[in-house]
């Protein structure tokens, strides 16, 4: 039986294994228009794959089941038209389904780019409130000075194959004598809501701070409300956490470049 469900693309991103930097497209040899990197580009290009394209590979039950439940109101709201191919009509289902998380991600986006500007010295930036307070929830919870240098945006490369860009860190100083590495994420949630990271985030950040140089660094996911815009709460891994977290990743990873023959030992 053949699917009438297709399979979308996903997107991966690559960075240059001599300096880190990232190599998401390259130019196409037809018309010169930037097209998306692929396996067989990193492989030329001496590539690594980025941290995020490695954790696809461990299961989210979480993010599964919110996507199914989306699946199944789009599935019990959107009227059939008249005459119209159940294939089509599916097709539209799977479509509405995912107009929730696109437009979700899309605030997510605005909200992180702002952030992101405002780390960089910015204050014209759409979401600027949101991002002074980002910064007054982060020197509060690590006691850090108040004029902290945050970095944001740094990309890596790491000799065990990957690379991946790192929201914001610190150096170590007095305040952080092994440095603080932080991800950000948007989600929905309220002040008595009860927020938390899950392994994916942990792997994350475990695998960032080795990225870095800072394997012993601090990490915490910092998550900023869409739902009650300038909240922000903060969820600090222990470095016990954080040292297993390494661990499951370095798994995964082995894993991807046996999987995709990918690096000179799993070459052959």
């Amino acid at each position: 039986m053949t699917s009438i469900i297709a399979r979308s693309a996903e997107s991966v991103h690559w960075y240059r294994a001599e300096d880190g930097a990232p190599q998401y497209t390259v130019p196409s040899k037809k018309d010169g228009s930037e097209r998306p990197t692929t396996l067989g580009d990193a492989r030329k290009m001496n590539l690594v794959p980025s941290v995020t394209t490695i954790l696809k590979l461990s299961a989210k039950p979480g993010l599964e089941l919110w996507k199914n439940e989306q699946l199944l109101l789009a599935a019990l709201t959107l009227p059939r038209a008249p005459g119209e191919p159940e294939k089509d009509f599916i097709k539209r289902i799977i479509a509405d389904s995912k107009e929730t998380g696109k437009a979700a991600a899309e605030a997510g986006t605005r909200i992180h780019e702002s952030i992101e500007r405002y780390f960089n010295g910015e204050q014209n930036v759409e979401h600027l409130k949101i991002a002074q307070e980002f910064n007054i929830v982060l020197n509060d919870h690590f006691k850090t000075s108040p004029t902290q240098k945050w970095i944001p945006e740094t990309s890596f490369s790491h000799p065990h194959g990957f690379g991946g860009k790192i929201d914001l860190y610190t150096k170590p100083d007095q305040y952080a004598p092994d440095g603080i590495v932080i991800d950000s994420k948007t989600k929905e949630f309220t002040a008595d809501d009860k927020v938390v990271g899950y392994d994916e985030n942990l792997l994350q950040l475990a695998a960032y701070r080795h990225g870095l140089g800072l394997p012993n660094a601090r990490c915490a996911n910092v998550f900023v409300s869409r739902t009650q815009l300038g909240l922000i709460k903060v969820f600090e891994w222990s470095q016990e956490d954080l040292v297993r977290g390494w661990k499951m990743f370095q798994c995964l990873l082995h894993f991807w470049q046996i999987k995709n023959k990918f690096g000179d030992e799993h070459a052959k």
